[in-house]
């Protein structure tokens, strides 16, 4: 499994169906809070989902600049980064204990921690300034979101568009937000019902002046935050980890890979 899925098989990755170069002037994410912001939904493929570390608060979002290898079911499986083998050093540490014991449940949480997730980029058409925007979600704030585009547009079982369905998505404005905070976050996509009343006369032109037209798909490319190994030592030391637990130190190197087994690979 690659690090990036786009369109139809990142789609493909969040509903559960059969799931994949830098800009001249490089696309910056929309921040979302609790104030929506008004958007139309160009079309129902236009997301990308990649594999981020970050820890909360401490260790902002980041992808690896030489990325790990995933398994089906999403898991570093080899070509392990430090994070990866942070990750995999205490859920093997968790599988020694009791099932459901407190201890296992601690070891876990701390395995997943560490590990690399699943997080979804969606594009939108801001109808305030007229223009294409990306917006970054956890898996979880993205399936809210497109819960609601699945309302308005026709889509199959393996996540295809019906071709001659009814997709009234195209003809409507919605408000987008997230609420709530920290990891308690939840995503939220709202239709507008009354055009007239909810948008302003230059929402409603740009609304109209975008009819068919499709997202630009290359805001995507450059927009994530690249760390090569040395800064991923840092940034592990920064997120509370003892690094010399695998041999690792800052400027230097393991001094043994750590890469598990088929048999290490642990699905929590």
């Amino acid at each position: 499994m690659t690090q990036f899925q786009t369109g139809a098989e990142a789609l493909g990755s969040l509903i559960g169906g059969n799931g994949g170069g830098s800009n001249k002037e490089k696309a910056e994410f929309t921040r979302l809070g609790e104030e929506p912001i008004k958007v139309r939904v160009k079309g129902p493929f236009d997301l990308m989902r990649y594999f981020a570390y970050g820890v909360h608060k401490q260790v902002n979002t980041f992808i690896a600049k030489n990325p790990p290898t995933y398994n089906k079911d999403g898991f570093a499986s080899g070509n392990l980064t430090p994070w990866d083998k942070a990750s995999d050093y205490y859920y093997k540490l968790a599988q020694k204990e009791p099932d459901k014991s407190a201890k296992r449940l601690e070891l876990s949480a701390l395995g997943y921690r560490f590990r690399a997730k699943p997080r979804y980029i969606m594009g939108f058409y801001d109808l305030e300034s007229g223009k294409d925007i990306i917006v970054d979600f956890t898996k979880n704030q993205a399936m809210a979101v497109y819960s609601t585009i699945r309302e308005y547009v026709e889509i199959d079982k393996q996540g295809n568009v019906i071709e001659g369905g009814e997709h009234e998505i195209y003809d409507m404005a919605f408000k987008l937000s997230k609420k709530g905070s920290g990891t308690n976050t939840t995503g939220s996509l709202a239709p507008i019902i009354n055009l007239s009343k909810g948008l302003t006369a230059e929402e409603q032109a740009n609304l109209e002046a975008s009819a068919g037209q499709t997202f630009d798909t290359s805001m995507f490319d450059g927009v994530l935050y690249e760390m090569d190994e040395e800064e991923m030592i840092k940034s592990l030391v920064k997120a509370d980890f003892d690094i010399s637990i695998l041999g690792l130190t800052i400027g230097g190197n393991s001094a043994e890979t750590n890469e598990p087994t088929s048999e290490d690979s642990f699905g929590f």
